[in-house]
């Protein structure tokens, strides 16, 4: 309980030392990621035809590489994705196949999720890629919440128009994030829930992705185990790992 206490006063102390829109999401990035992180995740994929649910593990080292291998279901286990800088492949072990992933479908869905490939391997880098302003302090349920806009940059190859996040005030832990297209339409939605200790800090354990075009679609994600800062073997991110049993 010590670690968890002086990490919620670490990033109260931070946001109070230099309250801007910047500093805010960057002590968000680093709550639900630190400088890298591995864990076990649940992801259950909802439509109004269909129901799956897929057990994961991902190791991430912020801000350029990323693995994931799904662990089951029997017909999808061994399926992984590789990040390294701005490249991406999928392997499918049924096929015994290495497919890399070319930027235009960065955008497409990952396993048939409300996640895009960006999404779950983190391609774009939102501390860089972003400006961010606080726009407001609001009460929502009962909290207070910064609202913060965070709005491309001009050469930043992004595909949002832009982002809004309803960061609780109190230690800035994640409510929700808003997707929003060039033309300014509110394309998905992500809301964070289920505030839990993991690993020494609070977060939010359980992750919903809605598509806003799609009713009846949504994506949970469950947050089962994590460490966060802990050296990964940079073997993890390699082609070789993509295809290990």
């Amino acid at each position: 309980m010590a670690s968890l206490g002086l990490w919620s006063i670490a990033a109260t102390a931070a946001s109070a030392e230099e309250l801007n829109g910047s500093r805010i999401i960057q002590d968000v990035e680093n709550l639900l990621w630190g400088k890298t992180s591995q864990g076990r995740y649940v992801m259950t994929i909802i439509t109004p035809y269909w129901q799956r649910t897929l057990e994961m593990q991902m190791w991430m080292q912020r801000p350029q590489k990323t693995f994931i291998r799904i662990l089951s279901p029997r017909k999808e286990k061994g399926i992984a994705s590789l990040r390294i800088k701005d490249e991406m492949w999928n392997y499918l072990p049924k096929v015994e196949r290495t497919i890399k992933v070319p930027p235009s479908m960065m955008l497409q869905p990952w396993m048939g999720s409300d996640f895009t490939n960006d999404d779950l391997v983190k391609e774009s880098n939102v501390i860089n890629d972003y400006t961010h302003e606080i726009l407001t302090v609001k009460d929502i349920d009962g909290v207070s919440a910064y609202i913060i806009q965070s709005t491309p940059k001009t050469k930043a190859s992004v595909v949002w128009g832009k982002l809004i996040y309803y960061i609780r005030k109190q230690d800035l832990i994640p409510l929700r994030q808003e997707y929003y297209s060039e033309r300014g339409e509110l394309i998905k939605a992500l809301d964070f829930s289920a505030i839990k200790e993991m690993d020494g800090r609070l977060l939010p354990t359980k992750w919903k992705m809605q598509t806003i075009r799609k009713p009846g679609n949504e994506t949970l994600v469950e947050l089962k185990e994590v460490k966060f800062d802990q050296p990964i073997d940079n073997t993890v991110f390699s082609l070789k790992s993509l295809r290990a049993k």
